[in-house]
């Protein structure tokens, strides 16, 4: 019998094989080994536990040892062992396959999750499992690292084995999309996504992390996923500090892009003036840059530059100067401020310049 009281119907006519074995002493014929695969395979498929079966095959050899000849315990020896190791393959194959066709499911769930490109409702189907339940709200966190990551990887694997063990009881899926490591966490559970952000930092040596707000469905997956990429795009761009960057944060900096062409006619109008200055914009627009992000404090921004408070006076008027607009005046800074963000946002100066 076989586990769970089901027939054994992956010995039979094992026991016949053995004994025509043993009669001539020969090893098992092409079609008997192929046999004994097919019901690996087909033991494998129905769930079958590989060490329970072993146990039964080496059981119908001890039945059928005392009606054999004490010479033919060799031979019986013998076509046990290549009985069990072609079953053996054939278990293995069909774990293989499975896993394969889960590993494809899985892919083809995430591609259709995070480019929103498919039915809705069979997504949601789907999504169920793997863990998600699409009527509820859910957030995004991306992980970008020094080198591309994807299942599988000791860096992936690991992580998913830490935050799992964690928040095992937890609707959260884990995988890589395009190199990045992603988790998909229920909305209202930032706990879990603060987690993850701390063990990628970590793992990917200082990888960052973008964290998109929390969105309901199918497509809000889609939405904070992008939110996500947006944060670690706008984080390469602008020169942003800090590991994690939250989606909601840094809403500000699309709306300042909205209008593209505004933006530009801002910059080249504002900051155009720059480049005639000695050495060019860039100097004056990183001197602006660290004088905003210091909060208009002349000795840190200078301290960030590594000059002294009097280089740095200099720069500030010789930017008034140039443009026009005081840095220490509360209306020119909010102009010029903005102006340099758009220049950040923009690439400008160099091959981004929009004239």
């Amino acid at each position: 019998m076989a586990e769970g009281g089901a027939p054994a119907e992956h010995v039979v006519g094992y026991a016949d094989i053995l004994l025509d074995a043993c009669a001539t002493g020969r090893r098992l014929t092409r079609d008997e080994l192929e046999s004994r695969r097919a019901q690996g395979t087909r033991a494998a498929e129905a769930g079958l536990t590989l060490r329970g079966l072993v146990r039964e095959q080496l059981a119908v050899a001890r039945e059928i040892q005392p009606l054999l000849p004490a010479r033919a315990f060799g031979p019986l020896l013998a076509a046990v062992e290549q009985a069990v190791d072609a079953f053996a393959e054939g278990y293995e194959q069909a774990q293989q396959q499975a896993v394969r066709q889960e590993e494809a499911a899985r892919r083809e769930f995430v591609d259709d999750l995070l480019y929103g490109g498919s039915d809705l409702g069979r997504l949601a189907e789907r999504a169920e499992r793997f863990g998600l339940r699409l009527s509820q709200a859910h957030a995004v966190a991306v992980a970008d690292g020094p080198e591309p990551y994807g299942d599988g990887y000791p860096v992936a694997r690991g992580i998913e084995q830490t935050v799992l063990a964690r928040f095992g009881n937890r609707k959260i899926l884990l995988t890589t999309k395009d190199g990045r490591l992603i988790c998909v966490a229920p909305g209202d559970q930032p706990d879990v996504l603060e987690f993850f952000a701390k063990q990628a930092y970590a793992a990917t040596d200082g990888g960052r992390v973008g964290i998109g707000r929390s969105h309901h469905g199918a497509g809000g997956v889609v939405h904070s996923y992008e939110e996500a990429l947006n944060a670690l795009d706008l984080a390469e761009r602008m020169g942003l500090e800090g590991p994690v960057l939250y989606a909601a944060d840094l809403l500000v900096y699309p709306v300042l892009t909205r209008d593209r062409q505004a933006m530009a006619d801002l910059v080249e109008s504002v900051l155009g003036p720059l480049h005639q200055a000695r050495g060019g914009a860039q100097p004056l627009i990183d001197t602006l840059t660290a004088y905003f992000d210091s909060g208009c404090v002349a000795t840190e921004a200078a301290r960030r530059l590594s000059l002294s408070v009097r280089a740095l006076t200099y720069r500030l008027e010789r930017i008034h100067r140039l443009t026009g607009a005081d840095p220490a005046d509360p209306p020119h800074r909010y102009t010029l401020q903005t102006a340099v963000i758009g220049a950040r946002l923009l690439g400008w100066p160099g091959a981004g310049d929009v004239r």
